[in-house]
C-alpha cells in the first residue's frame, strides 16, 4: 500500500507536521489526546478557488490579526478582475495567508509580491510556494510601511486587506501607492474592511468600480487614474 496522499511531500518542519496531524485528527474526532496534542501548533487551511492549482490548500498558523479572506468574497474579487489577471503584476501588502496572491499567481499573474511582517506567517507562505512549485511568487518579510519606502515597483493589481484590528494601516498605505509611483495607468486596487470602520477617504485619481457587503465586511474595486 502505498502512502497516504496528505503525507505527499512531507517536509520536517514542525509547523507541516502539525498541519498533517490537524487533518488526521479531523478525520478521527474520537482521538481526544491526539487533538489536545496537536492544538498548540494548530493549523489552518484555505483553497483556492480556480486556475492551474483549483483545489489546492493553503496552510498558515494561527495569528494575530490573521483572517484570511473568505471564499465566497475571494471568488466575486476574481471575477471581477480576470479581465485584468493574465499576465499581471500584483502586490499583497498585507499577505497572510496568501490566500489573494496565490490565486491571482494560479490565475494566470505574471509576478505576484507578497508583503507579510511575520516571520512565523512568512515561513509557511514559503512552504506553500515550494509546495506549488510557484515561480512568479516572491515573499519579502517586511512591514507594509517599510516596504512602501523602498524604491517603487510598478503594478497592475495592488489587495489591501490589513488586519481589522489595526484599522489606521490602511489609509496608511493608500496615499504612498499613489504618491510614490507603484501603480501603473489603469491598475486596480482592491480593499477589504471591516464595516464599523471604512477607509476616510481614497487618493485623487482613484475612482471607485465596485463596491459590496458581506456580513460585517466591504469590500471595493477602485482604478487608478495617473495625476501626471
Amino acid at each position: 500500500m502505498g502512502p497516504a496522499p496528505w503525507a505527499h511531500g512531507l517536509e520536517t518542519s514542525v509547523s507541516r507536521w502539525c498541519c498533517i496531524a490537524a487533518e488526521v485528527v479531523a478525520q478521527r474526532p474520537w482521538l481526544p489526546v491526539a487533538r489536545a496534542a496537536v492544538m498548540p501548533g494548530h493549523c489552518n487551511r484555505v483553497r483556492i478557488i480556480a486556475g492551474q492549482w483549483r483545489g489546492r490548500k493553503l496552510t498558515f498558523p494561527d495569528g494575530e490579526g490573521l483572517r484570511p479572506t473568505p471564499d465566497r468574497i475571494r471568488e466575486t474579487l476574481f471575477n471581477w478582475l480576470a479581465p485584468w489577471l493574465p499576465g499581471s503584476r500584483c502586490l499583497d501588502l498585507f499577505a497572510g495567508s496568501g490566500a489573494l496572491g496565490f490565486e491571482a499567481a494560479s490565475r494566470g499573474a505574471a509576478r505576484v509580491v507578497l508583503v507579510e511582517r511575520s516571520a512565523e506567517v512568512v515561513a509557511s507562505l514559503r512552504t506553500n510556494r515550494e509546495r506549488l512549485a510557484a515561480g512568479a511568487v516572491e515573499i519579502v518579510h517586511q512591514d507594509a510601511a517599510s516596504y512602501l519606502c523602498g524604491a517603487p515597483q510598478p503594478f497592475d493589481i495592488v489587495f489591501l486587506d490589513p488586519p481589522f484590528g489595526e484599522p489606521g494601516a490602511l489609509q496608511a498605505s493608500v496615499c504612498p501607492l499613489s504618491d510614490a509611483g507603484w501603480l501603473v495607468a489603469g491598475a486596480r486596487i482592491y480593499l477589504e474592511m471591516p464595516v464599523k470602520t471604512p477607509l476616510a477617504e481614497v487618493p485623487d485619481g482613484w475612482t471607485l468600480l465596485k463596491d459590496k457587503r458581506a456580513g460585517d465586511v466591504v469590500f471595493r474595486l477602485y482604478s487608478y487614474r495617473s495625476r501626471q
